[in-house]
């Protein structure tokens, strides 16, 4: 008798595990974050020597190496002799891994340290291997009492010199006479 329970139990388990599974294909993937990191700070150096200093409160990184920072971004540019010469806010910011490319949203402010100019735009590219930053969007550049605005910028990313794609406004200019 109890042979015939042990194989009544062994049956009745076997016929639960037979049970017809679902279709996992049709099953989104997940393209979430696979890390979130707090009170980040990164250094990139160049030489044994700090060029760039990024802080933000969150940092999501993702499966593809693309990154993302929800809660704000603060970047500091430093010289090669370790002069701080700029640095980036922004409310929101990420990284596009394949590009090398970072993009700055909401509220972005660069200020050079070398001459006191400020920009200001709704969004801003960077790019490590040019050392440069660059938008299509509206920009306001506020310099030694003036100020420049326009569609389209390109700039070093030390922002020691400028490119106003379409400028507009008043450009006060100097008679030589």
């Amino acid at each position: 008798m109890r042979v015939c329970l042990g194989y009544l139990i062994s049956f009745v388990l076997l016929m639960f595990s037979c049970e017809k599974k679902e279709d996992m294909s049709d099953m989104p993937l997940y393209e979430g974050p696979v890390m979130e990191i707090k009170d980040v700070v990164t250094l990139f150096s160049d030489s044994a020597k700090v060029r760039i200093r990024l802080e933000a409160p969150t940092q999501f990184e993702f499966e593809n190496g693309d990154r993302e920072f929800p809660d704000g971004v603060y970047i500091e540019f430093f010289e090669k002799d370790g002069t701080k010469s700029s640095t980036l806010r922004a409310d929101r910011g990420e990284k596009n891994a394949k590009e090398n490319l970072y993009k700055a949203e909401g509220n972005v402010v660069v200020i050079s340290l070398l001459d006191g100019d400020e920009l200001n735009t709704e969004e801003l590219y960077w790019t490590p291997i040019k050392e440069e930053i660059f938008t299509d969007k509206f920009v306001t550049i506020r310099s030694e009492g003036e100020i420049h605005t326009g569609e389209g910028m390109t700039a070093r990313q030390d922002f020691s010199s400028y490119s106003i794609t379409k400028p507009t406004g008043t450009l006060t200019i100097d008679d030589p006479q």
